[in-house]
């Protein structure tokens, strides 16, 4: 069955590419967005758009609305760390008042964009949902404060939501993809290398304790990702906030991952060693057995070649267009 969906952060990388799988499935869209981090071109064509802040969703949600996906988070650990006052305000005092509007406008369900800097450097890998929640950096410790708040929501007003803890999310997906400014992630990095915009790639420590000496993560296709956001819409139940992790649950190194993208594009990669950045746990690696079990998802698209290929397409894509 159809319904009408506010997507907040549409206009970014993730959120973009939810509203291009909500609209293929026939669902009405309306993306809110004030552009600080996403783009314009990036909001699917179909979605309606609105440039303003999270904020001020009460002048937008109305009982119209089936549901809320909420993507709107500044999400840059290391900017996080000098500046954590912006990252309380927006991803949590942001948050806070979208959960009013959705409270005042009787929408009761919400899927949420979490991570897995919400546990830190994890005591066990493959991370489970039970583990400890320990942040390392103020991106993590304020997505884990939405979390909380979502579940408190969640027990005293009836409202149904699922977070989603993601892992190291890549590829693209027709026309949606990367396209941060800054770029902060280590696929679209090495493929600026390749591209000849950057000369090498920076290698942040290989000292880690891991199979070859650099930190290890869990690489998750985008489209895998989107998938998941549509069975969590059907999951959400009211009064509970469900929490799954989302990842391939296997990791791949930052040396394997420049490796394979000198396979994809044929190009060479010169990199280099820098020094460690702090917070950066050295293996994320995700167990998605919740969400298999409870959303009845599973991710088609693992194979890390087959993502690096998506995400170079795009990138030419981009730079042809330029």
């Amino acid at each position: 069955m159809s319904g009408k969906y506010l997507v907040t952060g549409g206009a970014g990388y993730v959120g973009s590419v939810v509203a291009q799988h909500l609209l293929e499935a026939g669902h009405e869209v309306v993306v809110l967005d004030n552009l600080s981090t996403g783009f314009r071109e990036g909001v699917p064509a179909g979605a309606a758009f609105i440039e303003g802040d999270i904020r001020d969703a009460a002048k937008w949600l109305d009982s119209s609305f089936g549901a809320v996906l909420h993507f709107a988070a500044f999400s840059q650990v290391g900017e996080s760390v000098v500046k954590p006052e912006k990252y309380w305000d927006n991803n949590v005092a942001g948050t806070m008042a979208l959960l009013g509007a959705m409270r005042e406008a009787g929408v009761r369900k919400l899927v949420f964009s979490s991570t897995a800097a919400t546990y830190g450097e994890p005591k066990e890998v493959p991370i489970v949902e039970s583990a400890p929640t320990s942040p390392t950096n103020p991106y993590g410790a304020s997505k884990l404060a939405v979390d909380h708040m979502i579940t408190g929501e969640a027990a005293a007003h009836g409202l149904g939501a699922v977070s989603l803890r993601y892992f190291n999310v890549a590829g693209a997906y027709g026309e949606q993809g990367e396209r941060h400014n800054p770029e902060s992630h280590l696929i679209p990095l090495v493929l600026q290398v390749a591209q000849g915009r950057r000369d090498a790639i920076s290698v942040y420590g290989d000292d880690y304790p891991t199979p070859d000496g650099t930190c290890v993560r869990d690489y998750i296709h985008v489209a895998d990702l989107a998938d998941a956001h549509l069975l969590a819409l059907k999951a959400a139940t009211s009064g509970e906030h469900l929490i799954c992790n989302l990842g391939n649950g296997e990791g791949f190194s930052v040396r394997q991952v420049i490796e394979t993208v000198r396979q994809v594009t044929g190009h060479p990669i010169p990199e280099v060693v820098a020094p460690r950045r702090g917070g950066d746990p050295a293996a994320l690696v995700a167990s998605a057995a919740t969400a298999r079990e409870k959303l009845g998802w599973n991710p088609s698209r693992a194979d890390l070649a087959g993502i690096v290929a998506d995400a170079w397409e795009f990138a030419q894509k981009i730079a042809r267009e330029q």
